[in-house]
C-alpha cells in the first residue's frame, strides 16, 4: 500500500505503451522508486521506450506481462502474472484505440474491433482486478474513462459509447468494492495532448499528460472516486446533460 509519503511499493499498468498511463507511473516514481509492471504485447514496437522512459523515471525494476486486449481468455493469465510477485498498490488500465468514427461505424469490423478494445477488454480485466483488490483488501485501480462517453456525440459515437459502458462498469465496481479497503478512480479526463490524439486538433479545455498524472496522484492519495481532470468539464458534462437532443445535435464538435 501507499506509504506516508505516497509512494507506491507495486505499480501495473495495463496499457503499457499508453503515453498517459506512463505519465501516471513517472509521477508516482516522484514519490521514490517502485517495482512497475508493463501489461502490454511483447511484440509492441513501442514496449522498449516505455521499459527505458520508466526506468529512467527511477523505478526500482520494470517487468513486461504479456498482454492483448482483444484477447480476453488470455487475460486471467495475464492478470495472474501481474500479481505473481505480491500485492499491487495501483492498477491503471490506460489502453484504448480512437480510430475514425467515420470508418467505425460504415464498417462493422471496425466498429466491433474498437468497442471490444475500450469496453470489452475493460470489462475483462475490471472483473480480473476487482476480484484480486477485493482478496488483498487495499490499493486503487484508476481507470482511464473520457468525458466523451457522459453525452455521446454525432462525432465520435463508436468511441464514446464504448466509454460511456466503461465509465458506467468502473463506476459501478468502485461501488462494489466499497468497504473492502480497495479503491477505483474513474477519470474523466477530456481531450489529452498525445500522439492518438494529434489529428483531432485542439478542442476546449484540452490538458497535458503531466495534468492527468498529477490529478490522478491527488485522486489515488485522497481516495477520491471520481474525478474530471480540467475542473470545467464537470460543469460542461452537467450541463450537456439539459441541452434538448435538437439543439445538441448541431453544436460544432
Amino acid at each position: 500500500m501507499l506509504n506516508a509519503v505516497g509512494k507506491a511499493q507495486n505499480i501495473l499498468l495495463l496499457g503499457g505503451t499508453s503515453e498517459i498511463g506512463i505519465a501516471i507511473v513517472e509521477r508516482f516514481l516522484q514519490q521514490g522508486g517502485s517495482h512497475v509492471t508493463l501489461a502490454a504485447r511483447k511484440d509492441s514496437p513501442r514496449i522498449d521506450a516505455a521499459v527505458a522512459k520508466i526506468k529512467a523515471a527511477g523505478a526500482d525494476s520494470v517487468r513486461v506481462v504479456d498482454f492483448d486486449a482483444l484477447d480476453t481468455d488470455s487475460h486471467p493469465a495475464a492478470i495472474d502474472e501481474a500479481f505473481a510477485e505480491g500485492d499491487v498498490d495501483v492498477a491503471v488500465v490506460a489502453f484504448g484505440v480512437l480510430g475514425d468514427n467515420e470508418v467505425q461505424w460504415r464498417d462493422q469490423a471496425e466498429a466491433v474491433s474498437a468497442v471490444s478494445v475500450n469496453y470489452t477488454a475493460g470489462v475483462s480485466v475490471g472483473v480480473l482486478l476487482g476480484r484480486k483488490f477485493e482478496a488483498q483488501g487495499h490499493g486503487t485501480i484508476v481507470a482511464m474513462s473520457s468525458v466523451a462517453g457522459q453525452r455521446v456525440r454525432r462525432s465520435n459515437f463508436v468511441y464514446g459509447s464504448a466509454k460511456a459502458g466503461f465509465d458506467g462498469f468502473y463506476t459501478q465496481l468502485g461501488e462494489a468494492l466499497r468497504g473492502s479497503g480497495a479503491n477505483v478512480v474513474v477519470v474523466r479526463a477530456g481531450q489529452v495532448r498525445t500522439k492518438m490524439s494529434a489529428d483531432a486538433g485542439e478542442a476546449p479545455f484540452t490538458v497535458n499528460r503531466e495534468d492527468v498524472a498529477d490529478a490522478v496522484y491527488d485522486a489515488v492519495v485522497n481516495k477520491k472516486d471520481i474525478i474530471y481532470v480540467h475542473p470545467m468539464f464537470q460543469y460542461v458534462s452537467l450541463a450537456f446533460q439539459f441541452i434538448p437532443r435538437a439543439i445538441f445535435r448541431k453544436l460544432p464538435f
